[in-house]
Order: C-alpha cells, then sequence, then structure tokens
C-alpha cells in the first residue's frame, strides 16, 4: 500500500461551512456601514485565511488596516455566535472516516480557519473520528499554501510526506500539497473548481468523498 495517511482540509473539504461564514462576515460588514455579499461569493472569498477573507469582503477603498482588523474582530465576533448553525458534515463523509479508520489510516486535519475554531468545530462536528492532529491558522502555523504544519504533521507521525494522501477544495490546498510533496486530491464538493485544482496541482479529481478509498487498496 502506497499511501499510509490522509489530511484533510476542514472548510469545503470535511464541512459544509460556506452559509455560516458567509453570515457572520456580511454581519461584520453591516455593523462597519458596507454591502454585504451574496453567499455563493464566498466560495472565493475564504479559504485563505481570516485577514485576506476580510480583505476580501472589504470595499476596495476601505482595506486598510485599521478596517481590516475591525472586520476582522466583529467577525470572530459574530461566527463564535453562528458557526454551528447551519455547518454539517457534507453527505459521505463520515462514511469516509468510518472506512478509514478501520483500515487504520492515520487521519489529520490541517485548516486556514483560526485555531480556536479549527479545533471546536473539528470535534463538534466528527468528534468520534481519530484525527492525529487537528491544526488551523496561529502564531506557531504560518497559512497554506505554506507548507511547514503539514511537514510537521508528517514528522510527527513518523510518516513520510509522500505517503500521505493531502485532500481539500482549492488551489491553496492543492499548492500545499505539492510543495510538502504529499499526493494532492481535489474536491469537487467544495468551494472551487476543477481548473483552478487542476493548474495548481491536482493528481486526482473526485465527485464522492468515497472516491478516496481506492487510494488505499492492497495491490
Amino acid at each position: 500500500m502506497k499511501f499510509k495517511a490522509v489530511l484533510f482540509d476542514l472548510d469545503g473539504t470535511l464541512l459544509d461551512t460556506l452559509k455560516d461564514l458567509a453570515d457572520s462576515m456580511n454581519l461584520a460588514l453591516e455593523q462597519l456601514g458596507f454591502k454585504t455579499h451574496p453567499a455563493e461569493a464566498y466560495k472565493y472569498i475564504v479559504g485563505d485565511g481570516i485577514e485576506t477573507m476580510a480583505r476580501r469582503a472589504l470595499p476596495e477603498n476601505n482595506r486598510d488596516s485599521k478596517s481590516i482588523s475591525k472586520c476582522i474582530e466583529l467577525t470572530r465576533q459574530n461566527y463564535s455566535r453562528l458557526w454551528s448553525v447551519n455547518t454539517k458534515p457534507y453527505p459521505q463523509i463520515t462514511e469516509l472516516l468510518n472506512e478509514l479508520q478501520k483500515r487504520n489510516i492515520t487521519m489529520a486535519v490541517l485548516s486556514n480557519k483560526p485555531d480556536d475554531f479549527t479545533k471546536k468545530m473539528t470535534v463538534h462536528f466528527l468528534g468520534d473520528y481519530d484525527f492525529k492532529e487537528i491544526r488551523g491558522a496561529g502564531p506557531q502555523t504560518p497559512i497554506k499554501p505554506n507548507p511547514s504544519a503539514a511537514l510537521r504533521i508528517a514528522a510527527q507521525n513518523q510518516i513520510s510526506p509522500e505517503q500521505f494522501v493531502y485532500l481539500g477544495d482549492t488551489g491553496t490546498d492543492m499548492k500545499t500539497a505539492v510543495v510538502a510533496g504529499m499526493y494532492p486530491v481535489g474536491v469537487l464538493w467544495g468551494f472551487r473548481k476543477a481548473d483552478e485544482l487542476i493548474k495548481t496541482g491536482a493528481k486526482l479529481l473526485i465527485k464522492n468523498p468515497l472516491e478516496v478509498l481506492r487510494l488505499f487498496e492492497k495491490d
């Protein structure tokens, strides 16, 4: 068996978080007196950390450091109330995790969502599964596509990066996998489209979570 582990992205890969993220940021924009965005637009606003999310959501002429900081603060406050209202695992994610666990495949989560939310949400929605590491963005974890956190997870589990399948839904995820030396698998149920995933290095695209299992079949 070539692969021994899976490193999962969270938003758009394991959990459908779009509506709660959009509602939290839109409320912050309203509080600041700015126009909001349709929920679908957030597929291209989220994914690269909360600072970039705020910068993309704010009007072009209001992207100064003070406005960004205030937008981040309000969004975090809003999200702390709204993070579980609409969010849920994507269909067949729990079936995939069950099967990987049965096969003793090492599993971990790496997200550009702030670390506190990443841990809280993974435990809340997917607490039945044995993730060896759950890590989000923070002072010790640069946001993806910086590969350092992915490489640290591999080292801590004593599994070489090339034995990791990296499952994600954005170009940022695919770039991270490529630079880390992991196998990039792009999911088509998430926030971005096939062309972005292919252009940024996806070696496999899947429409259904259970398609991952064929990578873990014995020769």
